[in-house]
């Protein structure tokens, strides 16, 4: 970034909220909180903030610095935060403030420096740079910290993939702590694009949305399924400055497809599959007439294997958990047991990430996403996979999301529970009965419940299972 600020200073870096924020002014802006970060105590630091100029400044200077920084959610509650930054062994916090309509300048607040943090815990510490958490759709989050080197591997591969370079305009729809970002922020500027930042309150707003790309003409989007749901309704004349989007985060609606093409129609459209711990490891091209979204094909320096139940090796078709090897991966999470292993034929030396996702290898060799490892649930003695009857249900024209839970039963043990958000246009006997007709009997929910409000999401866009269940 500080070459661009040399050699393009007065190019623009960053879009916000209609104004711009030029590759010189951003590199002031990242050597006043480098000079802030620098005096801090030694140790990772916590950074807070929403999504703005001057938390991207901070993260810059933290890299400047050469500090460890952790950056969760700013959504998360109070105690969940705390938890998070002592476990990653932060000396101190720091918040941005809000510098009115300056670009130039970044105030800084340490607000908690813990003395009593201790040391550090051991993960290639010297090497390591962002600390990003997982979801925590499901549990607690992990924290997931990445090195310099392989975050370098990422900007690299992603700006030559995605043509991220001077005169390049790229959308970020995602939260600043979100591993999307590693591309659509952090490589894009290391290659002297510019970041067009959504604004997070108008997340939701898909006509707002469509009138950002239209009018930044954007070059690249990226972003969840939801973004696609939220935007594609919104559009009133074809998004043509946009030539490469990748959906990515989530599983994503065939019946989608063909509207996806006439919203985009210079686009090349791709389908991302990859996790925190691992970053891109899949993408797939995309044509308006696929019924099934396959995975696709590795990217440069992915390995990946589809293991059974008993540990071995599937060869040929079949079902099994993806593991995964990419150039790309975290070391490990910083406190908790990881999730590697190695080749369970010993073929090779490389640590393989349980990804916890089901696969499935088709005749022709396809690699299919079949559902979670940890979606598998015996409900009346029979195993039940809860994301084959969220996929039912999406088959539905009606419904628009749909999330199925396990909850405990006095009698069965465990029963199926479903929330769905639909258009109106069906109620909860139709859909049974749609179950009924196209799954096993113990697959159909045992109580199907129809939502008028979306979904309940984590900051990441995925749906929130956790807070559906407390509800």
């Amino acid at each position: 970034m500080v070459e661009h600020a040399r050699s393009l200073p007065s190019e623009p870096a960053l879009s916000w909220r209609g104004k711009t924020v030029s590759f010189a002014e951003l590199a002031e802006m990242t050597r006043t909180a480098a000079s802030v970060v620098a005096g801090l105590p030694p140790g990772p630091v916590g950074i807070v903030g929403e999504k703005a100029p001057e938390t991207v400044a901070l993260v810059l200077g933290c890299l400047a610095a050469g500090r460890r920084f952790l950056i969760p959610a700013p959504t998360l509650p109070v105690p969940t935060l705390s938890s998070l930054y002592r476990r990653a062994g932060c000396v101190a916090i720091v918040s941005t403030s809000d510098m009115g309509d300056g670009a130039n300048g970044l105030a800084t607040d340490v607000v908690d420096v813990r003395a009593s943090a201790g040391e550090p815990p051991e993960v290639e510490a010297d090497d390591v740079s962002f600390m990003l958490t997982t979801s925590g759709s499901t549990g607690t989050p992990k924290i997931v910290p990445l090195t310099v080197a392989a975050v370098e591997r990422f900007a690299r591969w992603a700006g030559a993939e995605f043509d991220l370079g001077p005169g390049r305009r790229v959308l970020n729809y995602a939260p600043l702590n979100f591993d999307l970002c590693l591309l659509e922020v952090w490589a894009t500027l290391r290659c002297g694009g510019c970041v067009v930042l959504a604004d997070p309150e108008q997340a939701t707003n898909g006509a707002a949305l469509a009138e950002l790309v239209a009018g930044q003409r954007v070059h690249v989007v990226q972003a969840v399924p939801m973004f696609y749901e939220l935007l594609l309704p919104a559009v009133r004349a074809p998004l043509d400055s946009v030539d490469r989007v990748l959906v990515t985060g989530d599983v994503f609606r065939p019946a989608l497809l063909p509207r996806l093409r006439e919203v985009f129609p210079n686009a090349r459209l791709t389908n991302v599959y990859g996790c925190t711990e691992t970053n891109d490891s899949f993408t797939q091209d995309l044509r308006a007439d696929m019924d099934v979204i396959p995975m696709g094909a590795p990217i440069p320096g992915v390995r990946a294997l589809l293991v059974a139940e008993d540990g071995s090796v599937l060869h040929g078709s079949g079902v099994g958990e993806l593991l995964v090897s990419t150039p790309f991966q975290t070391p490990g999470y910083l406190d908790s047991p990881d999730r590697y292993v190695p080749h369970p034929e010993g073929a090779d030396e490389l640590r393989y990430f349980r990804s916890g996702d089901l696969v499935r290898r088709t005749d022709t060799g396809a690699l299919v996403l079949e559902g979670r490892t940890d979606s598998r649930v015996k409900i009346r003695g029979q195993q039940v996979n809860t994301q084959q009857v969220e996929q039912v249900l999406l088959d539905h024209p009606a419904v628009l999301e749909a999330a199925a839970l396990v909850a405990p039963d006095p009698v069965a043990g465990k029963r199926l529970h479903v929330v769905v958000r639909t258009d109106g246009t069906a109620n909860s006997l139709v859909l049974r009965r749609h179950c009924v007709d196209r799954l096993p009997r113990a697959a159909v929910p045992s109580t199907l419940r129809v939502a008028t409000d979306p979904l309940p999401r984590t900051a990441t866009g995925k749906v929130d299972r956790k807070h559906l269940t407390a509800t």
